[in-house]
């Protein structure tokens, strides 16, 4: 089969399964196989970067979801950030992360600081007949 670069699914699918099979045989780099292995896993990858893009989360999500994944409370990021009202100010986006916050919060919960210092998402409140609703 000619390879050529992939544009549906389904030749996704033949792609994968064509590179298992390749893979293992084990071929040599500098053989046949090897180097179509490599066609392979480099046509694979471009396709699934593509079709498979994962925004990053802004910081907040980033540290709720630390939050979630440790099992600390808003309490436990007060201490971090300096005070309760300022974690939820910083937790409800109404206040933005300072330096030291990101220092801070890269030390003691191992968040990226380049993740922290993005802008965050702005969440805005539709009021309905039936309360609040949040969007995006």
């Amino acid at each position: 089969m000619e390879l050529r670069i992939i544009k549906t699914d389904e030749q996704h699918r033949r792609y994968l399964e064509e590179a298992r099979r390749l893979a293992k045989g084990d071929p040599a780099p500098e053989s046949d196989d090897g180097a179509r292995l490599e066609l392979l896993a480099k046509l694979i990858d471009d396709y699934e970067r593509e079709r498979f893009k994962f925004r990053k989360p802004d910081p907040i999500e980033a540290i709720l979801f630390r939050m979630e994944e440790q099992g600390l409370r808003q309490a436990d990021i007060a201490a971090i950030v300096g005070g309760k009202n300022r974690a939820s100010e910083i937790l409800s986006r109404k206040r933005p992360l300072t330096l030291s916050m990101v220092r801070a919060l890269h030390e003691k919960l191992g968040i990226s600081s380049e993740l922290l210092i993005r802008e965050p998402v702005v969440v805005e409140y539709r009021v309905r007949r039936r309360g609040a609703k949040r969007t995006r």
